[in-house]
C-alpha cells in the first residue's frame, strides 16, 4: 500500500519542516509515501470563503486517481488512539488499498464535492492546530502507527 498526503500551502517554518523531513525519512522504512504541497492559492482577498474552498477542492481532486481512496483530516471525523490508529492502517492493507490519501485542507475546511468523492474523515483532536503542525503530527502519528504494527519499542503503552 501506498499513502499520501495532500496539504495546502508550503511549510515556511524551518523548524517544523526539518521535524516533517526526519519523519517522513522515518515512514520510509515501513511504506511508500509521498507529502504532497498544493500552493496556496493566489488572490485570496478577492475571494468568499466557498470560492476558496472550490478552488482548493478542484486542485486537491486533481490529485486524486479513481482508485486511491480519500480520507480527509476533519475536526468532524473519527477520533483514534494511536493503537486505533494503526489497527485502521492494518485493515486498510488487508483489504487491498493500493493508495490511501489522506488530505489537510485550507483554512476553511472542504469544499462539498472533496467531501463527496471521501471515504472517510479522521479527526486528530477537538482542538484546532495550525495546518503546518498538522502535517508534522499527522505524519509523527502515521510513523508510530507502523511501529505499532512491527512491535518495536517507540510506542508506549
Amino acid at each position: 500500500m501506498n499513502i499520501k498526503l495532500i496539504a495546502i500551502g508550503k511549510t515556511d517554518n524551518k523548524a517544523l519542516q526539518s521535524l516533517i523531513d526526519d519523519y517522513t525519512k522515518r515512514l520510509s522504512f515501513y511504506i511508500k509515501f509521498d507529502l504532497d504541497i498544493i500552493p496556496d492559492i493566489k488572490n485570496v482577498k478577492n475571494l468568499s470563503e466557498s470560492q476558496q474552498k472550490e478552488k482548493e477542492g478542484e486542485l486537491i481532486l486533481a490529485k486524486i486517481t479513481p482508485t486511491d481512496q480519500l480520507i480527509l483530516l476533519d475536526e468532524n471525523g473519527k477520533n483514534f488512539s494511536s493503537v486505533g490508529f494503526s489497527a485502521e492502517l492494518q485493515k486498510k492493507m488487508n483489504s487491498g488499498v493500493k493508495t490511501l490519501v489522506f488530505v489537510i485542507g485550507g483554512p476553511y475546511g472542504f469544499s462539498e464535492t472533496v467531501y463527496a468523492k471521501a471515504q472517510g474523515k479522521i479527526s486528530l483532536s477537538l482542538m484546532t492546530f495550525p495546518h503546518q503542525m498538522v502535517r508534522l503530527f499527522f505524519i509523527e502519528q502515521l510513523y508510530r502507527g507502523y511501529t505499532i504494527l512491527k512491535n518495536e519499542p517507540y510506542h508506549h503503552q
